[in-house]
Parts: structure tokens; C-alpha cells; sequence
């Protein structure tokens, strides 16, 4: 015996491997690229596209706007798939949860902005749409720390509306179904306020209970601490007295 550790005497001891650190960023890498993230990333690859479809040849050709549509179901579609995979496969990532919610209202946000500005929808219309989305994202920041605002079915019935509106509107539509999507937007801004008015007072709720567990929690933390240091306290008095 050598006393020399087989490691260091090059016998049978676990070699050190090269590149540790670069394997590990390797698979961390590998985790970004799923499935989930792919069909996020394609969702906002499309939003330009889908931008320069629309407004192709003035924006009124019917051929360029039936493409423009396949661009916008395209994106409509995978937004279906990308957080129900992600939850069922374990494949929530940060870059996933900043970036499904900016493609979402990238794709409706440019889509309303652009009908707009063609003249097909009115410019309120997009207003109120796009300030609940943007309002309801804002308060759901406002409230995190105090618990999650759940998806509701109305809030899912109104992103099914605002699609299907939205999408009829990008198609050069004539006759009968020209007066149908009028009335599935109208179906889409009254879900739109109302889902968003139900957000708010969720909201408020959530936060009203958070604030009153915090205070709870501080008020029943307060009487354990007195209690713990008066004892103490009488009794170093005592004790002083005694030596006096």
C-alpha cells in the first residue's frame, strides 16, 4: 500500500469529466427548445408576417387577406396547444410564461389595429379590446404575490369569441356573413367587458384576503413575542433583587 489515493495514483478512481459546466448549460439550453416554446416562437414569427399579408396591395385584396387569415388561425390554433402541453409534460419554462402572454396579445393586438386602420372595425372597438387585455395583465401582476387569478370558462368563451370575430373580420366577407360577424363582435366586446369586470372584482377579492392573512399573521405573531420576553424579564429582575 502507497497510501496514495487511487484517484490521484490514476487507478481505478472516477475520473473528473471535462466540460461539466458545459454539459450542464447544454441541457438547460436543451430545456428552452420544446415543444411548448417552439409553438410560442412560431406564434410570434407570424405576427409580421401576418402584419404584411394583411396590408398587402392596400389591404383589400381578398386573396392576400385569405392568406393573411391562414397566418392568423395558424397562430389562433397553437395557442390552444402550447400551455396545455406545457402543463401536461412538465414543460413550463420562464421564457415560456413571459412569452405565451406577449405572443397572445401580439397576434389580437396587431390583427384589431390593422382592421382599424383599413376602416373595417371600428377604433373603439380595438380600444375597449385591447384595454381589458392589457388592464387584466397589469392586475394580475398587481395581485401575484397574493395568490393567481384562475381562467375562467367565461374568459375562455371570450377568447374563442374574439378569435372567431376577428378572424371573419380579416376575411373579405360579403352578404349574410359580413352582417354575422358584426353580431360575433358585439358577442365578443360584451364577453370582453364582462369577463373583465369579473377579473377586477376577483382581483379585489384576492387581495383583500391576502392583506387580511398578513395582518392576521402579524397580529398573532405579536402576543407569542411578548409573552416569550416577559418572563424573561421578571425574572432577571427578580434575580437582581435577590443579589441585592
Amino acid at each position: 500500500m502507497t497510501g496514495v489515493p487511487a484517484s490521484a495514483a490514476g487507478g481505478s478512481g472516477a475520473k473528473p469529466v471535462r466540460g461539466g459546466k458545459l454539459g450542464s448549460a447544454a441541457v438547460n439550453q436543451a430545456s428552452l427548445w420544446n415543444i411548448a416554446n417552439l409553438l410560442t416562437m412560431l406564434r410570434l414569427v407570424l405576427v409580421p408576417g401576418f402584419v404584411l399579408l394583411l396590408l398587402h396591395n392596400g389591404g383589400y385584396d381578398p386573396a392576400w387577406r385569405s392568406f393573411a387569415w391562414a397566418a392568423f388561425a395558424i397562430a389562433m390554433i397553437t395557442d390552444l396547444f402550447d400551455g396545455h402541453l406545457a402543463r401536461t409534460y412538465n414543460l413550463v419554462t420562464d421564457f415560456g410564461k413571459i412569452a405565451d402572454p406577449i405572443a397572445d396579445k401580439a397576434i389580437m393586438g396587431s390583427a384589431l389595429i390593422c382592421l382599424s386602420y383599413l376602416g373595417d372595425l371600428p377604433w373603439w372597438v380595438t380600444g375597449v379590446i385591447l384595454f381589458r387585455e392589457i388592464g387584466i395583465t397589469l392586475l394580475r401582476f398587481w395581485v401575484i404575490r397574493h395568490g393567481v387569478i384562475p381562467a375562467s370558462r367565461g374568459g375562455k368563451m371570450k377568447t374563442l369569441a374574439q378569435g372567431v370575430a376577428v378572424g371573419m373580420y380579416v376575411l373579405a366577407l360579403t352578404g349574410p356573413l359580413a352582417t354575422l360577424r358584426f353580431w360575433v363582435m358585439a358577442l365578443a366586446v360584451a364577453l370582453t367587458v364582462a369577463t373583465g369586470l369579473d377579473y377586477v372584482r376577483q382581483a379585489v377579492v384576492l387581495r383583500r384576503r391576502g392583506l387580511a392573512s398578513e395582518r392576521a399573521a402579524v397580529a398573532a405573531s405579536s402576543p407569542t413575542a411578548g409573552a416569550s420576553g416577559t418572563p424573561g424579564e421578571s425574572g432577571d429582575r427578580g434575580s437582581a433583587g435577590a443579589e441585592r
